[in-house]
């Protein structure tokens, strides 16, 4: 048991970390710390980071870890070399989503790239984006409009430099991807059709019907696979950063990465490493996320001495379609839920509760147009009250044409299941959808890892605060995959590739030699695990929480762990062995944690983070949260590397 220490509002907060194992130190480029017991405060997020990066970035150019790092200079411009088990890249890139497509595409004209995905390269959370991409693109609107927005929605905790960033270069990553084939909705005057959503002043979504996220990843996938310099490597889980010790600083060198098809741990040695992950909504029973986003990027680069941020801002989407009220039920339980896009709402849907009583006005005078985090909570109230399992989201009296033409997808999937949505009101429930918490970054996606970049929902840039304004989660990933184009070009270029790193780390190992039976009770095991706990962060780290019930949290997550991991290793697990389902559950594990950690130490309510014993918004706390770097030498199974890590000196 040790203290994990989380830093909101202008003080340290100390809680007692049942689950972490571990103790965190303070990383000396975060804004607001202590130094020797004398509070710096360093009001704007991306500042900071970009000012620490900055003085650093000299000596990190000049120095590598080891001398071996210097004696391979040529760069490698070969896909990769072919011997199986280890492959050497300029750049590895983790994750096939919109930050990650749209990065490699940029990178790949000044080196080779490696894209390793998980499942599928279309597989991600890009896909199932619905609504679309906000940007200023009329002329009656204004990026200070756009910005104000944002920052109202979330919750005023929102980092203003970035968010005039990502506000005023979004039109351009937007004609981007015009140009690059993305086609989206034009009205009858010719011009693109712009929606409005919850929380926006004016119509700036641009979308393609409801599946915008299908129709920029098939355009962005197009490219990257005509594209000879980018290779792609599907069905490729990745393990953990493989890292070293350049003095008090840690650098990326690559990933570790295991082939699920063929049972094969693949090692990649890159000078920069993107990660952009996505998120980790299967900490939760019900999420619109698809199955690969357990954690994964987050985990590992908590694991990697990567600073962590804002992780108690949860987003539950609203409206997500709850089969229980559909007349024709699915014949099976799905693996996420159907997402009912915000468009719905903006276009005019309203919320009823079962006995038709349109509620929204009762919590919010925006009503249905209120930001998402009011709507959930909002929906949340109404199914306690009245002990119902979902509300009902109507927007059959709208013309049919135009239901059908806007919500095609949505209008095909009620379809299947009975019910026609031009004339039946959709049965809805939240379900857990965005984490505006990540690894956090500078205004050029860098970490304090050096050589590791990060964009997407894996990243906290501070553009979304303490909750996201719909449709700016895809502009941020456009945005900021671009913005750390220039910076890891530079690193790439003053660093060098040693052909015999590959052996500086211990390999994980595929554990065969436990043989099928065994694997297959620790698989029957981790399934029950994750299950429960998914129901114990339902239960007790949801839309509604108070610290005694997200104390239980702690304690029941950290005696779930200890109970799987003593399972695992009393059956001949070793530290070193990966598999997808165990390497999945320890990510879910280490997410939960962070999560945890990071809600017990914000004492207010603000955005997606509401305790019933601090109702209110405190000024004073109107900073992110924090959780610094973690000891390697204690800790559970999910919070450590598997590899060891090489500790070598500087060579300044």
């Amino acid at each position: 048991m040790a203290a994990s220490i989380a830093y909101v509002g202008g003080h340290l907060q100390y809680g007692v970390n049942f689950c972490m194992g571990q103790s965190y130190k303070q990383a000396i480029w975060v804004p607001s710390v202590t130094f020797n017991g004398c509070l710096q405060r360093e009001l704007s997020w991306s500042c900071g980071v970009s000012k620490f990066l900055q003085i650093r970035k000299c000596n990190l150019f000049q120095s590598r870890t080891n001398e071996n790092w210097k004696s391979f200079g040529t760069v490698i411009t070969s896909a990769y070399l072919r011997d199986g088990s280890t492959k050497y890249f300029d750049f590895a890139v983790i994750g096939s989503g919109v930050a990650g497509l749209r990065y490699a595409l940029e990178v790949a004209k000044h080196g080779s790239v490696a894209i390793i995905t998980k499942a599928e390269p279309h597989e991600s959370n890009t896909n199932y984006a619905q609504g679309g991409v906000s940007a200023v693109l009329c002329p009656s609107d204004s990026v200070e409009s756009h910005m104000q927005d944002t920052i109202v929605a979330g919750a005023y905790l929102c980092d203003e430099e970035t968010v005039k960033v990502v506000c005023t270069e979004g039109p351009d990553r937007i004609r981007e991807l015009i140009a690059m084939g993305a086609s989206f909705d034009h009205g009858d005057d010719g011009n693109l059709h712009l929606a409005r959503e919850g929380g926006h002043s004016h119509h700036r979504i641009v979308h393609a019907a409801d599946m915008t996220g299908r129709e920029i990843e098939r355009a962005l996938l197009e490219a990257v696979v005509n594209d000879p310099n980018i290779s792609v490597f599907k069905h490729h889980f990745a393990i953990d950063l493989l890292t070293s010790q350049d003095g008090s600083d840690t650098v990326c060198h690559g990933i570790d990465a295991l082939n699920t098809e063929t049972q094969e741990v693949v090692r990649f040695i890159s000078k920069v490493t993107l990660l952009a992950s996505g998120g980790a909504g299967h900490i939760y029973p019900s999420t619109t996320n698809p199955l690969v986003a357990t954690g994964d990027g987050m985990a590992m680069a908590h694991r990697a001495q990567a600073v962590i941020s804002n992780m108690e801002f949860v987003q539950f989407h609203p409206t997500a379609l709850a089969d229980e009220g559909l007349p024709i039920k699915p014949k099976k339980t799905r693996e996420n839920s159907f997402l009912i896009t915000e468009a719905v709402r903006g276009d005019g849907g309203i919320l009823y509760n079962l006995s038709m009583e349109r509620f929204m006005p009762l919590y919010d005078e925006r009503a249905e147009l209120a930001p998402r985090d009011v709507v959930a909570r909002s929906i949340d109230d109404q199914l306690k009250k009245r002990n119902e399992k979902y509300v009902l989201l109507d927007i059959s009296h709208k013309p049919r044409e135009k239901i059908l033409s806007h919500f095609p997808n949505i209008a095909n999937e009620c379809l299947q299941h009975g019910l026609d949505i031009t004339q039946q009101p959709i049965p809805v429930v939240p379900a857990a959808h965005y984490m505006c918490g990540g690894v956090r970054a500078g205004l050029q996606g860098e970490t304090n890892v050096h050589g590791l970049y990060v964009a997407g929902e894996v990243a906290c840039t501070g553009l979304h605060g303490a909750n996201r304004l719909a449709s700016n989660s895809l502009l941020e990933a456009l945005v900021f995959a671009r913005r750390a184009v220039k910076p890891s070009i530079n690193h790439m270029k003053s660093s060098s590739l040693d052909l015999s790193a590959s052996s500086l780390w211990t390999r994980p190992l595929v554990p065969k030699s436990l043989g099928s039976d065994v694997m297959h009770k620790i698989l029957r095991i981790t399934k029950e695990v994750r299950k429960e706990l998914q129901s114990i962060m339902w239960k007790y780290v949801g839309i509604v929480r108070s610290t005694s019930r997200l104390q239980e949290a702690e304690q029941k997550i950290g005696k779930l762990e200890a109970k799987w991991e003593t399972y695992l290793f009393e059956h001949g697990w070793q530290q070193t062995m990966v598999a997808l389902e165990a390497c999945e559950m320890r990510n879910l594990f280490c997410c939960a944690k962070l999560v945890v950690s990071s809600a017990l130490a914000r004492h207010e309510s603000r955005g997606l983070h509401y305790m019933t014993d601090f109702p209110h918004l405190e000024e004073s706390k109107r900073l992110p949260t924090v959780i610094f770097p973690s000891s390697h030498t204690t800790g559970t199974w999910s919070s450590r590397q598997l590899h060891q890590q090489p500790i070598v000196k500087s060579m300044v």
